[in-house]
């Protein structure tokens, strides 16, 4: 079974490259219909196939950059991309990025990249985790008073609303983002970018992760739109990253190549996915696959702890993120065709 594995020449590990197609393919699908470049599953699945962490983080966002281009010209023929918001970050973006780049370079010299960037990851992923379901958790409780009352349910409603304090902040300029209905302090999206930004440089994470949450709870934007923005701004961090990170020596653009063909389709897929899943069935959906992230993580960080469950741990933490890419790929896919044949049936109804 050698012919299953492939020696990559920069980083000089032997990786089971099948694997590395499962993670394009799924994360493909998974990015696309989320909005972000799917790094907070592919770099620690890089890692668990054998990667060192900060190959891992370069590698994936390499890989990301070329992927998320793709979706971007998907959900912008949805008019799901606000391009004037997402060119404001980027100023933020590109500072955020190198800092937090810096960082992983200082963290690699002195011998703790890896444990700094998986309890970096913890503690990043279980806030979200709480925070999509906290959130989820008040606009239920708000349908339910509606219903209680008498009152009509407010399909815009949202659970925790912590951008409408936000945007009394009137430090000028003021901008209106039209696609996304906003109007805001310019320095409220080049803030939450450089944020991003320093997260993505140091997590590998694209900036996804906390931008597409941050859009929707700190801007205000809409669901579909901070995932069509969302996406766009991985792109360009993720472009201006692969240059950082390959000029620095820590790509394996062979991998990124590998797991580009089949993120290329699976992007596709998740992009046309969010035209039929829209609002808090995107935000559960994201908020589950959080939490098998974080059981993952915590599975690598067992044998640190208790000797001798290295082995064991290990192939669990395959298995789970593999079959979460697969689920959640899965589900998307079916709701996708299900959207689509409602829409088919529609039109012909009306025909």
């Amino acid at each position: 079974m050698d012919w299953l594995y492939i020696l990559m020449p920069i980083s000089g590990v032997t990786i089971f490259w099948p694997g590395l197609i499962i993670l394009g393919v799924g994360v493909g699908i998974i990015g696309g219909f989320f909005g972000m470049g799917g790094a907070w599953m592919v770099t620690p699945g890089l890692n668990i196939l054998g990667f060192p962490m900060a190959f891992a983080i370069g590698t994936d966002i390499a890989h990301m950059a070329g992927k998320s281009l793709i979706s971007t010209m998907r959900h912008g023929k949805f008019g799901n991309v606000d391009y004037k918001l997402g060119v404001i970050m980027i100023v933020g973006t590109v500072g955020g990025f190198e800092v937090g780049a810096q960082m992983i370079m200082w963290l690699e010299r002195i011998g703790s990249v890896d444990k700094v960037v998986r309890y970096g990851y913890l503690a990043l992923l279980t806030f979200i985790a709480w925070l999509v379901f906290h959130d989820v958790a008040k606009r239920r409780a708000k349908d339910r008073a509606a219903l209680a009352s008498g009152q009509k349910v407010d399909e815009k409603a949202t659970g925790i609303e912590w951008h409408k304090t936000l945007h009394k902040i009137k430090i000028p300029p003021m901008v209106h983002l039209n696609v996304a209905g906003i109007y805001c302090s310019a320095w409220l999206p080049i803030f939450v970018s450089f944020l991003t930004g320093w997260l993505a440089g140091i997590l590998g994470i694209g900036g996804g992760l906390i931008r597409m949450p941050s859009l929707i709870y700190l801007l205000g934007c809409p669901t579909h739109v901070a995932v069509g923005t969302d996406l766009f701004e991985v792109m360009i961090s993720g472009l201006y990253g692969a240059g950082s990170f390959t000029y620095k020596g820590r790509t394996e653009l062979v991998a990124a190549l590998i797991m580009l063909v089949g993120a290329s389709v699976g992007a596709q897929v998740g992009s046309v996915a969010t035209k039929y899943i829209k609002g808090y069935g995107i935000r559960i959906a994201f908020g589950t696959a959080v939490i098998g992230c974080i059981v993952s993580i915590v599975l690598k960080l067992i044998p640190d702890y208790i000797a001798g469950t290295k082995a064991t741990t290990d192939i669990l933490a395959v298995w789970l993120v593999n079959g979460l890419v697969v689920a959640l790929s899965a589900y998307i896919t079916i709701r996708m065709v299900q959207g689509a044949k409602r829409e088919i049936a529609a039109k012909k109804a009306r025909g």
